[in-house]
């Protein structure tokens, strides 16, 4: 295949992660991939944060040089991108073939929801455009797939999908902000939230805040609510109200 009919306009290193461009050639550290700088990435991330990913660090990690990375990768921020879709390649999860369109498609939020939970350092990674790697692309299909048969649109199925991925991407990023403040031994996070009710009763009185004393009062914020159950219960909920308006948008 001539660089003609492979050029795309994309990275050297995407292009290879599509199979459109050959990889380069073995040099003085043997054995060296795109999957292992990936790999290596990956483990970075999961075990030091975002923030610890370099060239320079993810090079150590491989026992080889900062300047031997860039024979496959051209810069960090490509190797952030390419992270992002070896994560996702990480994920177990299987296209949602069963049930309504509706089953189907809150079955793949949740399973987006899984990934970012077992890979919360991709929520750090600012979104600079739309996807274009391979795992990301074939979650996408999957998402357009549960509406068929809707009668939507092709621009609504896709409308659609991004509705419910913005969703629980920032949904995500709540539960990833407030369980990081808690793993980090926050002593306001530790000590606010399982008397938040109590406090607010405190600080404030039915005659000003009236709505949110009756939350209070109904025992919303009680450890033994029975019908809260922290954060899955809220994802839950927001998520049954986005499919009831695209049950209405369906059906009319």
């Amino acid at each position: 295949m001539s660089d003609e009919e492979t050029e795309t306009g994309l990275p050297a290193s995407f292009e290879m992660v599509w199979g459109v461009r050959d990889r380069p050639a073995k040099g003085p550290r043997r054995g060296l991939s795109l999957e292992q700088i990936v790999e290596a990435g990956v483990h970075v991330a999961n075990t030091e944060g975002i923030g610890g990913v370099s060239m320079g660090r993810v090079a150590k990690e491989l026992g080889a040089s900062a300047m031997s990375l860039y024979r496959y990768v051209a810069s960090k921020d490509e190797l952030l991108a390419l992270m992002i879709d070896g994560a996702f390649g990480q994920v177990d999860v299987a296209e949602p073939e069963e049930g309504t369109w509706r089953v189907r498609l809150k079955r793949w939020a949740e399973m987006e929801l899984a990934a970012y939970r077992q890979f919360p350092w991709v929520l750090r990674i600012p979104v600079s455009g739309a996807p274009i790697m391979p795992n990301q692309l074939r979650f996408m299909e999957w998402g357009l797939r549960t509406l068929g048969g809707t009668g939507l649109t092709e621009q609504d199925k896709l409308s659609v999908v991004l509705l419910v991925t913005s969703f629980t991407r920032s949904f995500a990023m709540l539960s990833s902000d407030i369980t990081a403040a808690y793993e980090s031994g926050d002593p306001t996070a530790a000590q606010l939230m399982p008397q938040y009710g109590a406090l607010i009763k405190r600080l404030t009185t039915p005659e000003e805040y009236p709505a949110l004393h009756a939350v209070v009062d109904a025992g919303t914020f009680d450890d033994d609510g029975a019908e809260f159950d922290g954060l899955d219960y809220d994802f839950r909920f927001g998520l049954e109200r986005v499919l009831d308006g695209i049950e209405t948008l369906i059906n009319r």
